[in-house]
């Protein structure tokens, strides 16, 4: 399911809800792009700064 905006979700979660919500979003599997964005975080510094933005940025669903 798409959604017009960003939203971390309650449900689905692992740590804070980006992956979800970037998944949710583009209707991607939330598998795929955690993993994406642990191979950013592991071989990147530059993913766990994104990710910590991005956890800032999206505002988390009520």
């Amino acid at each position: 399911m798409t959604t017009s905006t960003f939203v971390r979700p309650i449900r689905g979660r692992v740590i804070a809800g980006v992956c979800a919500a970037i998944a949710n979003h583009y209707g991607w599997d939330v598998g795929g792009v955690r993993a994406g964005m642990l191979v950013l975080i592991l071989f990147s510094g530059i993913g766990l700064v994104l990710y910590l933005a991005l956890w800032l940025a999206i505002p988390s669903e009520w």
